[in-house]
């Protein structure tokens, strides 16, 4: 009888997850589009291999209120685009100028030298840098980054977590990219005067404005973010809207 009742309580379980993958994001990144979108994550080659599955970015999706889920059909599919987009960029396997070269984001969990900020380095999908981040991601999530950044590469749903924290959260002067990709950023004086402009060119300066923006040389890191939403909002089947890049942008502050 107890393990009749176990076998119920698990296959309810398995039900409730799949109710709400169907659900809000889980609606437009199903299981099937998020492989496709990311066919080599779990490479053998890919030292995240088998750390973000679709199981933890639709847990930590549904964290969010209004993460993908804002807006027009067209709105939540670009939103989602971009995010990804970017992402995807920040832990990609990809070989500049390769076939496939879009094709293997999700390959890295966590900065390759650790060099930067260190214990503070680049972690998870927006590979979250600097000590001021990770405890104001902290805060929000209620856990301790600060005295434990490793979360960030040891539990899935952490890691996607901070990312869409980093993606929804305005940090001042900088808009949310959440509200630039719906388009409800309307851009200061200050930021008409430094070129900054509505678009996925200005979510880029959001995250690495310094590296990638204002004539730098990026090192094909514009091209390659664009490369990465244009094929996602290309799967999703929705267009790309202006400004994509951030030659022209001062980057903030």
């Amino acid at each position: 009888m107890a393990r009749f009742v176990l076998a119920v309580a698990a296959l309810l379980l398995a039900v409730a997850a799949s109710g709400a993958a169907a659900q809000g994001v889980g609606s437009i990144i199903t299981e099937a589009m998020y492989n496709s979108m990311l066919p080599n994550r779990d490479n053998s080659q890919c030292p995240a291999r088998g750390f973000f599955t679709y199981d933890a970015f639709i847990n930590a999706a549904n964290s969010f209120s209004g993460f993908g889920t804002t807006g027009s059909a067209e709105q939540m599919k670009r939103e989602l685009a971009a995010f990804f987009g970017q992402t995807s960029h920040e832990t990609t396997g990809g070989t500049k100028g390769a076939a496939d070269q879009f094709q293997w984001g999700y390959c890295f969990k966590e900065e390759i030298n650790k060099a930067t900020s260190p214990p503070y380095y680049g972690r998870g999908p927006i590979q979250l840098t600097g000590q001021s981040n990770y405890q104001l991601a902290g805060n929000a999530l209620n856990v301790d980054l600060v005295s434990n950044p490793d979360l960030v590469v040891t539990d899935p749903v952490i890691s996607f977590k901070t990312a869409i924290w980093f993606w929804m959260t305005p940090q001042s002067p900088k808009p949310s990219s959440h509200d630039v990709i719906l388009g409800n950023w309307t851009p200061t004086a200050t930021d008409n005067a430094a070129g900054r402009v509505p678009g996925y060119g200005v979510i880029t300066n959001i995250i690495n404005g310094g590296r990638e923006c204002g004539g730098v040389n990026d090192n094909g890191g514009n091209a390659d973010r664009i490369g990465y939403y244009k094929r996602y909002c290309d799967m999703l089947g929705v267009s790309y809207g202006d400004n994509l890049d951030c030659f022209s942008q001062q980057k903030f502050g």
